[in-house]
């Protein structure tokens, strides 16, 4: 199954550790696991707790680079990726206040900070550096709207920003420049939108928690308007299982995967051109991460073929084989590691 000439796949998590937040980078060799290969300090630090988050840990599409926010410290560090190890290039402040996800579309990268319930931008340049973009801090919907993640529209023209607290996806549209207009407030079709992830139509598929509510967990998709507002396509449609928050794509783009913190569960879902979900499996369970793993963030290796989930509360990995854009078999993965991890990204 493993056939063919492709280079290990990278992964990548953070420790979160208020004594210094640290990325960690495993080499994936699909026999043997998640393989350690280094920990490398971010120059800021963590908060020692969760996030309730998604996109803590981000790396570009080309591979190049790698972003990671420090929560505890108010920074975003930016490091250089190379095949045996990642370097430090820079440490810059977050601009706001406990910066939990963040975002990058070609030079341009903004974060979310769930602190002070906003978002701003910066300026990738050509050396490594990140600038802050002028005029680029923008308020989210309210105060204490527990903001979880923050991503570019597929086309880099527009943001959006899921808000647990208040039942609203904030939406922005972003120029050239990097300037982003006024909120949009945007009702979420399901309650405690958490994760999302962006399919091959372009459609926003957004989770919802429904404030951990046991086997109330849904999966809604949207249409993102010209003006960046949002459209409802598919409404809260049920994962059956519990506490689904982190949402990634297959590399076709027609399969969602959602983990289920509270089931310790992997759901996969057929999403259609008329942004319609279905669960791949009746009872919901696409793959199970382990008794007691609580699943929390999730990452595709860049060739598609390999997906992976976090579990802060027990300190693993998990990895599967992609088969199909949708079926999983479970693979070894990495266990032992420090609890509390948060973010996961891989290439």
């Amino acid at each position: 199954a493993f056939a063919g000439h492709f280079s290990p796949s990278k992964v990548f998590t953070m420790t979160n550790s208020p004594e210094g937040n640290e990325v960690l980078m495993f080499t994936h060799h699909p026999y043997q696991g998640l393989i350690p290969d280094g920990s490398y300090a971010t120059g800021g630090n963590g908060t020692g707790s969760g996030l309730g988050n998604q996109g803590a840990v981000v790396i570009s599409k080309n591979g190049h680079w790698l972003f990671v926010v420090n929560a505890g410290s108010n920074s975003l560090s930016l490091f250089k990726v190379s095949d045996h190890s990642i370097t430090l290039l820079t440490t810059v402040d977050s601009a706001g206040e406990r910066p939990v996800s963040v975002t990058q579309h070609k030079n341009k990268v903004f974060v979310l900070n769930a602190g002070s319930d906003s978002i701003a931008g910066f300026k990738l340049m050509h050396d490594g550096s990140l600038e802050l973009i002028e005029n680029s801090v923008r308020s989210l919907s309210g105060s204490g709207v527990g903001a979880a993640q923050i991503s570019f529209t597929p086309w880099g023209d527009g943001l959006l920003v899921t808000e647990k607290a208040t039942n609203l996806i904030t939406s922005f549209a972003v120029s050239d420049e990097g300037i982003p207009g006024e909120a949009i407030v945007n009702e979420s079709a399901g309650a405690t939108p958490f994760g999302f992830a962006f399919d091959r139509y372009g459609h926003a598929i957004v989770s919802e928690a429904n404030g951990g509510a046991a086997d109330a967990s849904s999966l809604s998709s949207y249409r993102v308007n010209d003006n960046g507002s949002l459209s409802v396509l598919a409404s809260a449609v049920p994962t059956t299982e519990t506490a689904a928050c982190w949402v990634v794509m297959s590399a076709n783009g027609r399969t969602a995967f959602t983990t289920n913190a509270g089931s310790s569960s992997i759901s996969a879902f057929k999403v259609k051109r008329n942004g319609t979900l279905k669960l791949t499996t009746e009872d919901g369970v696409a793959g199970f991460t382990g008794e007691g793993s609580a699943p929390i963030d999730m990452a595709l290796s860049d060739n598609g073929k390999f997906l992976y989930t976090l579990s802060a509360a027990d300190g693993s990995i998990a990895a599967f084989l992609v088969l199909g854009n949708r079926y999983l078999v479970a693979l070894p993965g990495a266990t032992g590691l420090a609890t509390g991890l948060n973010g996961l990204a891989a290439f």
